[in-house]
C-alpha cells in the first residue's frame, strides 16, 4: 500500500523559506517520479515542481523557479520542496503526488497515490 505524508508547511512572513517533505512507504521514489502540487482556496491544483527518476529530469512551475527546489533523499525515501523568497500568492495547500512511472507530468490525473496536503501560508 503506497501511502505519502507531507509535513513542514506553516505560517511564514514574506521573504521567508519553508521545507516540506514527503515521506513515503509503499513505493520507492528512487525509481518514480514525485511532484508538488498546491491549491489556492478558489483555484485548481496546480503543479509546482517535479522530479524524475534518478534526478533525471526536474520541472518547475515559472513562477517558482529560482525559488524553490526539488530534491530527494534515498535513505530516509523523502523528497524535499525548498521554497525560498515565499510571496503571498504562494499561499496554498501543498500536496506530494506519485505513480508507477519514471517521468514527470504535470497533470492532476496522471498520478495515483496523493498526500494528504499540508498547509502553507504567506502573511505578515
Amino acid at each position: 500500500q503506497v501511502q505519502l505524508v507531507e509535513s513542514g508547511g506553516g505560517l511564514v512572513q514574506p521573504g521567508g523559506s519553508l521545507r516540506l517533505s514527503c515521506a513515503a512507504s509503499g513505493v520507492n521514489l528512487d525509481h518514480y517520479a514525485l511532484a508538488w502540487f498546491r491549491q489556492a482556496p478558489g483555484k485548481e491544483r496546480e503543479g509546482v515542481s517535479c522530479i524524475g527518476h534518478s534526478d533525471d529530469g526536474t520541472y518547475y512551475k515559472d513562477s517558482v523557479k529560482g525559488r524553490f527546489t526539488i530534491s530527494r533523499e534515498s535513505g530516509k525515501n523523502t523528497v524535499y520542496l525548498q521554497m525560498n523568497s515565499l510571496k503571498p500568492e504562494d499561499t496554498a495547500v501543498y500536496y506530494c503526488a506519485t505513480w508507477f512511472s519514471t517521468r514527470c507530468s504535470v497533470s492532476v490525473g496522471a498520478y495515483e497515490y496523493w498526500g494528504q496536503g499540508t498547509q502553507v501560508t504567506v502573511s505578515s
